[in-house]
């Protein structure tokens, strides 16, 4: 059900166009100074996983991997996306307050 909320949030922040969807646009996104939150898929291989981990460090952006491609997809209207940044400070931080309750095991 929790799992629900973070991709409904996506889903919302979707609707709203603050989510730069795909490995490229995420890129541009975090690069650029647009983005406010990295959430790259947990099925992403290692490479990409290191490289957003990286990107984000250096451009101190918050980063989480969590779902799978095709949850992510689902949640933004496409097939798969192994990676989403969003654009909005607030949605951003409901979503990252949803993936850290998770983290926790609330």
């Amino acid at each position: 059900m929790k799992r629900d909320n973070v991709l409904s949030l996506v889903g919302l922040a979707r609707k709203a166009g603050k989510v730069a969807a795909g490995e490229f646009q995420t890129e541009q996104a975090v690069r650029s100074g647009a983005a406010c939150l990295v959430i790259v898929s947990s099925e992403a291989s290692e490479n990409t996983k290191k490289k957003f981990s990286n990107m984000c460090t250096f451009h101190k952006v918050p980063v989480y991997f969590y779902g799978d491609k095709e949850a992510l997809g689902a949640a933004i209207g496409c097939e798969f996306r192994a990676s989403l940044a969003i654009l909005d400070q607030g949605l951003a931080a409901s979503v990252m307050k949803k993936l850290d309750c998770l983290q926790k095991g609330g």
